[in-house]
């Protein structure tokens, strides 16, 4: 079953992304992020000059979109949606609702900003994971 953390109170969800991205590429992980498509193009700007002695390795892969071999080797993919991933070890979802397939990954991670609507959109995605009986463990972002 699907491990599920919620990191929620980002002031700033995408900073928030990159450093658990970094974190997690240190660490030998492979992650998948899902959001919508303007977020996940401000993610990968964001990325980029996220942190400048250390390079975030990721790509972008577009809906149906093949992963290319040469890329098949980068631990972090941008996705439109989970289907594409080519990897199920770690999703992060910085989207509104409920990542479909989220089920076929090891570990989940929600991160929800600390506005009033991505709050209530986080409970709302909470009460979804509950009521199908995964135990989640929660974090609080304090940035």
């Amino acid at each position: 079953m699907t491990e599920i953390n919620f990191h929620h109170g980002a002031t700033d969800p995408l900073a928030y992304a990159c450093r658990l991205l970094l974190k997690a590429q240190q660490r030998g992980s492979r992650v998948a992020v899902i959001a919508p498509q303007e977020q996940l193009a401000r993610l990968d700007e964001t990325l980029w000059a996220f942190e400048p002695l250390a390079f975030v390795a990721h790509a972008r892969l577009r809906a149906d979109q093949p992963v290319p071999s040469r890329l098949a080797i980068t631990p972090i993919w941008l996705l439109d949606r989970t289907a594409d991933a080519p990897h199920h070890e770690v999703l992060v979802n910085l989207g509104c609702d409920v990542a479909s397939g989220f089920e076929s990954f090891e570990r989940l991670f929600e991160i929800v900003g600390s506005g009033a609507d991505e709050r209530e959109a986080g409970r709302r995605r909470w009460r979804q994971y509950e009521s199908r009986g995964y135990a989640i463990e929660q974090h609080e972002v304090r940035t």
